[in-house]
């Protein structure tokens, strides 16, 4: 099924954008696992849209009903599955869709897989309102994966031209994810942050769009996680982390500018520290070798590509008419995606790291 990912930890994803409810079932969690909903709920609200400025006006509650999996507070061993109502969908905004679809939307390409039977409403299963169970799998991985020493946070590199400073690849801790990750706009530099701010806010006015990077780091991931050739570590994250709409790029470690360096400059060298365990002095390869954890801090990037529905008229087609027209999305949308992105490159990435843990 292609709503469907993992191994031994197997989630499913449905709904539609604007359909009664979406959701999502998980089967293959180790029974015993107390999970705490009051956290589950606040990192929804890390990805829930209609909370600030820079997102969509769309407001859901994103408040999970669990009806199966959970028994006094902790997993029971049968599939957990939990639904998320859609409280304030307005399909209306969507009736030009059925004829002419969004540049840089699936709506063509799913119009034509599904011979017109597709829900073209905000985009139907394609659209970023997936991510919400999405965060919900992943707010129940992470912590399983914490009381086995693991930690996941991610920052907001970058949006349009502007940079963060990133996460120290050698360095970088439980603590300095826990930090970044409460920030209400998760970067390292405030000041950058500010900027970026600024640049959203912009494009919303000039009726556009900017997209950005995110960077995400794992702590205390043990040695030997991954299985090649097509299991390896990298793998499998990207498979997970491509799930979440508008991702169009992957790296890991130095990524594409290793591309660009000597062997000599690229490699990192091994050595013991004093409690005898060996590490690498610099971490360029992002903590994976062969496709296999080394023990060093996971570090990798997804790039986000600009919100596609913007308020510009833009060319298109009637596909009804076989002719060439122009469009004007009416709706409510994020001028940028890349906030409300961070936790869900944290919740695949926690999917995917306990999926091969188990």
């Amino acid at each position: 099924m292609s709503s469907s990912f993992g191994m031994r930890l197997k989630i499913t994803i449905f709904g539609q954008s604007h359909s009664e409810a979406v959701g999502i079932v998980i089967d293959g969690l180790p029974a015993g696992e107390h999970i705490n909903m009051e956290r589950v709920q606040r990192f929804l609200e890390r990805r829930a849209p209609g909370r600030n400025a820079y997102s969509t006006s769309r407001k859901e509650g994103d408040i999970p009903r669990v009806l199966s999996g959970l028994f006094e507070g902790k997993t029971c061993g049968a599939p957990l599955c939990a639904m998320i109502e859609n409280t304030n969908a307005n399909p209306k905004d969507y009736a030009l869709l059925k004829d002419i679809p969004r540049p840089g939307h699936a709506d063509y390409t799913a119009w034509t897989k599904y011979g017109g039977s597709n829900d073209y409403h905000g985009g139907g299963h394609f659209s970023g309102r997936l991510t919400a169970p999405l965060c919900f799998a992943g707010a129940v991985c992470m912590q399983i994966l914490e009381r086995r020493g693991v930690h996941i946070g991610a920052h907001i590199l970058s949006v349009h031209n502007i940079t963060d400073a990133p996460f120290d690849p050698v360095t970088v801790d439980k603590k300095t994810l826990q930090d970044t990750t409460e920030k209400e706009f998760p970067v390292l530099n405030d000041d950058a942050g500010a900027k970026m701010r600024t640049a959203i806010a912009e494009a919303k006015t000039n009726k556009d769009s900017v997209g950005g990077i995110v960077e995400c780091a794992v702590a205390g991931l043990p040695v030997g996680l991954g299985e090649p050739i097509f299991d390896g570590l990298e793998s499998r994250l990207s498979t997970a982390l491509f799930a979440i709409p508008a991702v169009k790029g992957v790296e890991f470690g130095e990524g594409f500018r290793s591309a660009t360096l000597y062997g000599s400059e690229n490699n990192d060298a091994f050595f013991y520290d004093s409690d005898g365990h060996v590490q690498t002095k610099t971490n360029r390869h992002g903590g994976i070798l062969g496709g296999i954890s080394s023990g060093m801090p996971l570090i990798f990037r997804a790039a986000f590509k600009p919100t596609p529905s913007i308020s510009r008229e833009q060319e298109s087609i009637s596909l009804s008419r076989q002719e060439n027209t122009s469009l004007s999305i009416i709706g409510r949308h994020d001028p940028c995606i890349v906030p409300r992105a961070v936790p869900c490159v944290e919740a695949a990435a926690a999917i995917a790291l306990l999926d091969m843990m188990l």
